[in-house]
């Protein structure tokens, strides 16, 4: 067999392959690097970028903050604690305090002469103390998306912001942390309850159709939907001096067409009641709560000639998205 030179130094060939391959590689990476580098911007040594973050503008602030609307009555010791706690919330761009202590002073004075506050707070006294108060259109609305909280629970920072963050990807539902469920009977007539209240043919109570407005938030278009609602809504939240987060569950489902909310499962939420000195109590504690948000539910159905609630099981948490609920909420 004929063997050339060739044949007596693998070693020295394969070396060369490999030196050759190394170069071409190199001078590819080097093509890449000098592409990537004539796209980078021109910058002079005089003129070094400025990587200062610069105040945002009025309308770019508006968009990517919220406006915290809270509704008061008897309890001016709780809202001065909630107001200092909700001033650390990122993202915050006012409050709105809806004043339904109707002759009363408010806090304004203490307020303000214990500032400079970061976020200002406006503070809207009212002739009527009415529960849909905190569902008007107020001038002082700038953002887009809204948090409503009643004046006795307190969310953490953490919470809010990552609920925010989840409303952004959700503008058109109510992004909240206490969900509730409408049932129905055989009889045609519903029933208002929590996860516990079982949904028949399901085999589970972990269902949610409702997003209560306390502790959530929505978008701010749907106050100007509100106003527009029947009267009979309207009349019916006067007459209960309840229920308004129900009809606005309503309203949401009926104007999207799928559920009214998505359950942002809280880390830390909390019931400051028995804090206040007032001794006033909320009005879930009435024994005719629960008969009077089921007696709502029917009114609504009749009012809107039909149930618009949609279920959902879908919770979103901040160590798993998304995920399935599970979560007994006592709230």
């Amino acid at each position: 067999m004929r063997c050339y030179p060739i044949c007596k130094l693998p070693g020295r060939v394969m070396g060369i392959r490999l030196l050759h391959f190394s170069s071409v590689v190199i001078l590819v990476l080097l093509l890449v690097a000098g592409a990537l580098t004539a796209l980078l911007p021109n910058i002079k040594d005089d003129k070094m970028p400025n990587l200062r973050r610069e105040p945002k503008s009025q309308s770019q602030s508006a968009l990517d903050s919220f406006t915290l609307i809270m509704q008061t009555y008897n309890r001016t010791d709780l809202l001065l604690k909630l107001l200092n706690h909700y001033q650390a919330i990122p993202h915050l761009h006012k409050v709105i305090v809806v004043w339904n202590n109707v002759g009363e002073k408010i806090p304004e004075e203490t307020w303000n002469s214990l500032g400079p506050h970061p976020v200002p707070v406006v503070f809207k006294v009212q002739t009527v103390n009415r529960m849909r108060n905190r569902l008007q259109i107020f001038p002082e609305l700038e953002t887009k998306a809204v948090l409503m909280m009643d004046d006795d629970t307190l969310v953490s920072a953490h919470d809010l912001a990552f609920a925010f963050s989840v409303w952004q990807q959700f503008p058109d539902q109510i992004v909240g942390f206490v969900p509730r469920k409408h049932i129905s009977t055989p009889s045609g007539i519903y029933s208002y309850g929590s996860f516990e209240l079982q949904t028949p043919g399901f085999g589970n109570g972990d269902q949610y159709s409702m997003i209560l407005i306390g502790a959530a938030f929505f978008h701010s278009g749907y106050l100007e939907h509100f106003q527009k609602e029947p009267e009979a809504v309207h009349a019916l939240i006067d007459e209960t001096q309840n229920c308004d987060d129900i009809a606005m569950n309503f309203l949401v489902a009926k104007h999207i067409g799928k559920s009214s909310g998505v359950f942002v499962k809280p880390v830390d939420i909390r019931n400051l009641e028995k804090e206040t000195n007032s001794g006033y109590s909320g009005m879930w504690h009435r024994a005719e709560h629960l008969l009077q948000r089921s007696y709502c539910l029917n009114k609504l159905v009749n009012i809107y000639d039909g149930m618009p609630l949609k279920y959902s099981n879908i919770m979103v948490s901040q160590f798993g998205f998304p995920s399935y609920a599970n979560h007994k909420n006592k709230m």
